[in-house]
């Protein structure tokens, strides 16, 4: 089977159909570092030519070479909907009309603002008491770290090695998503001063964070964390970890910044925390984890947000405890700016994407999720691929040689990588596009029907098989 190629040509793709994707590709490198700009779409984790994308409707995303494929990247999260949901670009239309760009203050940021405090809610908690917007999840964490630094007047940030909270100077250390791709332990360009201010620790291990808080809890700023980790492949939160965090923090006059960018809204209305608070049974949110009870309940300090918050369009933001929020300018002394922050169309994307996102839609995606997760997995078996799913939420992936699911970023490197660019490629062929990195979670939308799922299903004996005749 291979992707099938649609004959309905817009205006503004018919200039780039017709042009082979590996043509785009040698044009692009002329001119762009790469010939693209997100390192992961250049395709060195699987190799292979990348597809240049001119069109996605519903869960469907087409080439310069007419090829449609049926999409489980979902431009990373944020096509909840699924791609050009009317709705969504009416709303973006109308407020493109009015004008693109303000660079002054418009009613809708408050509405977002609002409507973002009003969602994040939990057993009548909400830690969303104020809102900056901004343009991307790499500011929001930025603006995040900055602004704990000012309020406890601190230095040193603690990130978990395997977690990507953005490609600012403190945050690429050990970092998972584009840099576990490259297999590039950090970045070039980053001061050894600023690297020091950060330190790493293994994912899931508690004791190395009360460890790191006993020598030297007085000069920590903060803890920042992905709510439930989808950058070094999805590999949740052992049952209380977030809430233990909160406490060591919290005891040693330190904030949690806990980094929603790709969970935020995407796994549910009210993002990950929300999924784990008030107080959720632990059955719930961990279907293999041994221990009963509920997962204990506790409010960040700072939570960030992207991808779903826009609509897809460039806008992210972060929100929190008031008297840290207010330490931002024009209030306080944490300086903060931007043109293009709470831009009126991306702002307009967001508010739609945000009340079209009801209980159906969430129960689409987790229904979705679950049907691809698990033919995926039934696939492997049948191979005879040894494997493990991970799921937080909606968002899943896969790692390779071990049916033990991995707790950090070391334990998801010792996988067997090398199957996945056979698998992916094979799954490509057949006109499935799936994230081009096995360090990736997959994404699925509320538009993914019995005929998209159909066409992923019908494709995945041959690529299961690819992935188990695969040699180093």
């Amino acid at each position: 089977m291979t992707g099938i190629r649609t004959t309905a040509v817009t205006d503004t793709t018919a200039a780039a159909l017709g042009v082979s994707n590996a043509e785009q590709f040698e044009r692009a490198q002329r001119s762009i570092p790469g010939g693209v700009n997100s390192p992961v779409r250049a395709f060195r984790s699987v190799g292979g030519t990348p597809r240049f994308l001119v069109s996605a409707r519903g869960p469907y995303v087409t080439d310069s070479e007419g090829v449609e494929y049926v999409d489980l990247v979902c431009s990373w999260g944020p096509a909840i909907l699924g791609h050009a949901h009317p709705e969504v670009v009416a709303a973006v239309q109308e407020a493109a009309a009015r004008g693109l760009s303000f660079g002054a203050t418009t009613p809708a940021e408050t509405d977002l603002a609002e409507l973002v405090r009003g969602r994040v809610e939990a057993g009548g908690v909400h830690p969303i008491e104020k809102l900056r917007l901004v343009s991307t999840g790499t500011e929001a964490t930025m603006t995040a770290i900055r602004l704990a630094r000012g309020f406890t007047g601190r230095d040193v940030l603690i990130k978990f090695a395997g977690h990507y909270h953005g490609h600012s100077d403190s945050l690429l250390a050990e970092a998972g998503s584009g840099l576990a791709t490259l297999a590039l332990p950090a970045s070039a360009g980053v001061p050894a001063a600023t690297a020091a201010l950060t330190i790493v620790l293994p994912y899931n291990d508690l004791e190395a964070v009360r460890e790191v808080f006993s020598a030297r809890g007085d000069e920590i700023a903060a803890i920042i964390v992905e709510a439930a980790p989808a950058n070094m492949g999805v590999v949740p939160p052992a049952p209380g970890f977030n809430a233990a965090l909160a406490d060591i923090a919290h005891a040693h006059g330190s904030l949690l910044i806990v980094d929603e960018v790709l969970t935020g809204f995407r796994v549910g209305p009210a993002g990950w925390w929300g999924l784990e608070n008030p107080g959720r049974p632990v059955a719930e949110l961990h279907r293999d984890a041994p221990d009963a009870g509920h997962v204990p309940a506790y409010v960040p300090d700072l939570v960030t947000f992207g991808k779903v918050v826009g609509g897809g369009m460039p806008l992210a933001a972060l929100g929190g405890r008031a008297d840290v929020m207010d330490h931002l300018a024009p209030l306080g002394p944490v300086y903060q700016a931007g043109t293009l922050s709470g831009n009126p169309v991306a702002v307009a994307a967001g508010l739609a994407t945000l009340r079209l996102a009801d209980a159906s839609v969430y129960e689409a995606l987790d229904a979705t999720a679950r049907t691809i997760s698990t033919a995926v997995s039934e696939a492997f078996a049948t191979a005879g691929v040894a494997h493990s799913v991970q799921r937080a939420g909606n968002l899943f992936s896969f790692t390779f040689g071990s049916a033990t699911p991995p707790r950090d970023y070391a334990q998801v490197q010792q996988q067997e990588a090398f199957r996945y660019a056979p698998f992916f490629h094979s799954l490509l062929d057949a006109g499935v596009a799936l994230p081009p990195s096995v360090y990736e979670a997959w994404f699925v939308s509320a538009a993914h029907d019995e005929t998209a799922i159909g066409r992923i299903l019908e494709a995945l004996p041959a690529a299961a098989a690819a992935a188990a005749a695969a040699r180093r």
